[in-house]
């Protein structure tokens, strides 16, 4: 069958390639264009296409390329912004792979013929008996399942995941092997339309910055924010407080934000109470599974990428929404970011935490 394989220019998706041409299919490539290039430096997507092509070329298979700019601009880019307006703290990469990846980019590849797009995601798809199953990648450091949680169910039916039964120091080996010329090229690491450069100076180039006081939970002023975009849940460095006369001299934390009143919350210490939460609830929830198979025993949920799963009772509000209460207290849990459930190693979708509480 033809294979078609998001190809980024990393070694991940090109030992993907490189491991699918082996079990004897047709694979081609396909690398996706999905930020314009800035003047500044900072974007990488013109170097990434041609490590993409030098890859297609040590592996003898075409490259194509899609420009999806306008598309992530459009349904990722304007709803992370619109995010970051409300006051919450949004994940892109669950975006693109929603709409993007497994989108417009799958429709791309089954106009070029392809049976199945094949990515270097660190995840498993498995056979189930209504339907496929995602599952965490055998390397847990590097499972990606967290950022596949949104995809609707039925698209990795033409999806495959070469590198989940792998980790990634064999996959890193299997390339020198191969003579791969990204054999060693490193991660990218962050959200990939900011790439490198300081995220408040981005994001301020379409956020106006709206000054607000930032109180204590006692509702003491202690200083100035500069636009509760520009901060985080459980955030301690850039807050702008110096020492204060009468505090325990332990670092401030940001605690919560007070959109309504424009204020910033903050408390002393690593481990104050009104950094830890409960109880959370998660808006609109993708099903990867039943919905009752998650309302049971033995649930798990991950409030973060790489955050070790948490055991929790999980129960279905009456408009649809999820109540979740972890086992034991979590801390820093953001609105905006994603709850994604688990039975052991099988990821049954999720939604993004709304609202927090103890």
């Amino acid at each position: 069958m033809r294979v078609i394989v998001a190809m980024s220019g990393g070694v991940d998706s090109a030992v993907a390639a490189l491991l699918l041409l082996r079990q004897g299919h047709e694979v081609q490539g396909l690398f996706m264009h999905n930020w314009d290039e800035d003047d500044q430096g900072y974007c990488t997507s013109a170097e990434d296409f041609q490590d993409a092509r030098r890859v297609a070329a040590e592996l003898r298979i075409p490259l194509h390329r899609v420009d999806l700019s306008r598309e992530y601009r459009d349904r990722v880019f304007a709803e992370f912004l619109e995010a970051y307006r409300a006051g919450l703290t949004p994940n892109p990469d669950v975006l693109c792979n929603r709409e993007i990846k497994f989108g417009d980019c799958l429709r791309h590849a089954q106009r070029l013929g392809g049976t199945h797009l094949a990515t270097g995601h660190y995840a498993r798809i498995l056979p189930g008996h209504d339907g496929p199953e995602l599952h965490k990648g055998v390397d847990i450091e590097k499972d990606q399942s967290y950022f596949l949680h949104a995809v609707a169910r039925e698209r990795f039916a033409a999806a495959l995941m070469p590198l989940g039964e792998l980790h990634k120091p064999e996959v890193r080996r299997l390339a020198r092997e191969a003579g791969l010329p990204v054999a060693d090229k490193r991660d990218s690491t962050g959200i990939c339309f900011i790439g490198e450069r300081p995220f408040r100076a981005f994001l301020a180039q379409y956020i106006g910055h709206t000054p607000g006081p930032i109180r204590t939970e006692s509702g003491e002023e202690i200083g100035t924010h500069v636009g509760l975009p520009f901060y985080t849940l459980g955030q301690r460095g850039g807050i702008g407080i110096g020492g204060l006369a009468g505090s325990s001299g332990d670092p401030w934390y940001v605690v919560g934000k007070d959109t309504g009143r424009n204020v910033l919350v903050v408390a002393q210490g690593e481990n104050h109470p009104a950094l830890f939460t409960t109880h959370l609830t998660a808006r609109q929830p993708n099903w990867l599974c039943a919905p009752s198979e998650a309302l049971g025993d033995g649930i798990t949920v991950r409030l973060r990428y790489r955050q070790q799963d948490q055991p929790a009772r999980v129960t279905m509000l009456a408009d649809g929404d999820l109540a979740i209460t972890p086992q034991s207290p979590q801390r820093a849990v953001t609105p905006g970011q994603s709850a994604v459930l688990y039975r052991a190693s099988r990821c049954l979708g999720g939604g993004v935490i709304t609202r927090t509480g103890l």
